[in-house]
């Protein structure tokens, strides 16, 4: 993993965030990502990942430009999901990437100082992503939801025990959490709680990030 002052600062900032937003506008009761990430953000967000598959590349640079300015404005960190060079247009701090985008290794030599996460599904994954240069992994899903086609076992409480004490990046959680799973996640071993519709959906977005940062706190 890269050493670079930016990349190591803005990785104390992800580590200390403890709550990761993803975005979904289809998921957010026909609120728009904007309105859902000022609410996040009003509530202590300070993690978010803008990921909106559905936006043409020139909707999501223009949409990605429009959260930038807000997430600097608040002092969070902003990832692009899948798209490198809309996060290095707009100026973000890191971009996200699955099985099946840019390799680590490819985004890692373009963009040093970048966090980049990686989609894991099982140990060796997780393994593989760290060796291309990984700032972090996300493990999941752990249970079943709606915002990700899924053929594959859910891992669950238990998978996480299995894979959390073998993986040495930085690590999120992710896949149909709720307020009342974030117990059992932080006991087996959780770090980074990601969500998506646990906020977007919430009726009130604002305070419940503010409700799973403070679950999430009292058992830091």
């Amino acid at each position: 993993m890269p050493q670079t002052s930016l990349h190591a600062e803005r990785m104390a900032r992800f580590r200390a965030a403890g709550l990761y937003l993803v975005t979904s506008e289809p998921l957010s009761a026909g609120r728009s990502t904007e309105t859902i990430v000022r609410a996040a953000l009003d509530g202590g967000a300070r993690l978010i990942q803008l990921r909106e598959k559905e936006l043409s590349a020139r909707a999501l640079t223009a949409l990605a430009q429009r959260v930038r300015a807000l997430t600097a404005a608040a002092g969070a960190l902003l990832l692009i999901d899948d798209r490198l060079d809309i996060a290095l247009a707009v100026g973000a701090d890191g971009v996200h990437l699955g099985q099946d985008d840019l390799p680590i290794a490819d985004a890692r030599r373009v963009a040093p100082d970048l966090i980049l996460g990686a989609s894991t599904h099982d140990i060796a994954e997780a393994r593989a992503a760290e060796a291309a240069g990984a700032s972090y992994v996300n493990i999941g899903p752990l249970f079943p939801t709606g915002t990700k086609l899924w053929t594959g076992a859910f891992l669950g409480i238990e998978g996480l025990r299995r894979i959390a004490p073998r993986v040495n990046l930085p690590f999120t959680v992710m896949g149909g959490i709720k307020k009342a799973h974030i117990p059992e996640l932080l006991t087996a071993g959780a770090q980074t709680i990601a969500v998506v519709t646990a906020i977007t959906a919430a009726p009130d977005p604002r305070a419940a990030t503010a409700d799973l940062l403070a679950e999430i706190r009292k058992r830091g």
